[in-house]
């Protein structure tokens, strides 16, 4: 008997060979998060790479945040792939299973299917900025007041939850294969990982013009007054060309990153949570049902009318 089949039998007599072959599609189906699983590694060695860098400079690098932004994308890691499978690939499925055109995996429905993804990656990525319940698990990818490698990784552990997947919906229900677009999805935040640096100036012209760059992303990571709410793109830089949302970097007016209201705390929970805290607080204040409920989709900023404070300040 073959080694291979000996293995074979022993899992077989385990009686687990049927809870892997369901668990197996399972995780066929989130590729992506296998894709970053394999991809950490690099990343975890980039980032050691640029902080032997910039170590002695503590407005680019803190090694207590740079593990802590690890312990923040893991958080992520772990969500997605628990549940991705039970929350959002049912709902993939069924918009692929009505899809309006059956399309065959070819060089061109492959570059169609990465056009796809980024082009509903800008409008995601925008709608995160724009609207309070996106950007309440977003906002943590921006409140770090560091720019390098390891901020890449601030990622939200309620993603999944919060629903930002819906965006990819409509390339299933054209007729992509949610696979293919979950692919597409994890090379694009691949790329992405390695545009949050500042060690990389300006690129050749061309590049500039048609890619996201570090230039482009430390903008958008910027809280300066011109740069908050710019350059949204995820690999392409031209969506925000073209629906006028770019901003070049200035020179004159380095980035300055983080958020307008800094996080009070550094617990892995605070930064995951914090920003539902205060939304569901203005939620609850006095009003009608639609008007609380407003604060989900209006902007971060937005504030609802107080009549009472409104009162006040007439009489004043």
């Amino acid at each position: 008997m073959a080694l291979m089949d000996m293995m074979q039998a022993v899992l077989e007599d385990s009686s687990l060979l049927s809870l892997w072959q369901q668990v197996a599609p399972w995780l066929a189906l989130d590729e992506r998060q296998l894709i970053f699983v394999f991809a950490t590694p690099v990343f975890i060695a980039v980032t050691v790479w640029e902080y032997l860098k910039i170590r002695h400079d503590p407005r680019l690098m803190d090694a207590r945040e740079a593990v802590r932004n690890f312990a923040l994308g893991a958080g992520y890691q772990v969500t997605e792939l628990l549940f991705a499978g039970v929350i959002a690939f049912p709902v993939y499925a069924l918009c692929y299973h009505y899809r309006l055109i059956d399309l065959e995996l070819t060089w061109l429905t492959g570059f169609l299917t990465f056009l796809g993804v980024d082009f509903c990656f800008y409008w995601m990525h925008r709608a995160s900025h724009r609207m309070r319940w996106f950007w309440a698990a977003h906002v943590v990818h921006h409140s770090s007041e560091r720019m390098n490698f390891s901020t890449a990784m601030r990622q939200n552990a309620t993603n999944i939850f919060n629903g930002m997947w819906i965006f990819y919906l409509p390339l299933a229900l054209i007729g992509l294969n949610p696979v293919w677009i979950g692919i597409a999805y994890a090379f694009s935040l691949v790329y992405q990982f390695f545009i949050h640096t500042t060690l990389v100036g300006r690129l050749p012209g061309w590049v500039e013009l048609l890619f996201n760059t570090p230039s482009h992303h430390r903008v958008h990571h910027g809280r300066n007054p011109g740069y908050i709410d710019r350059n949204y793109g995820g690999t392409l830089i031209v969506w925000d060309r073209l629906f006028g949302t770019f901003v070049d970097e200035d020179a004159k007016d380095p980035p300055d990153y983080g958020i307008t209201r800094p996080v009070p705390s550094n617990n892995l929970l605070v930064l995951w949570t914090h920003e539902y805290v205060d939304l569901f607080r203005d939620m609850v204040r006095p009003g009608d049902v639609w008007s609380r409920l407003s604060h989900l989709w209006h902007a971060p900023e937005w504030q609802r009318p107080d009549p009472s404070r409104d009162a006040r300040q007439a009489r004043d």
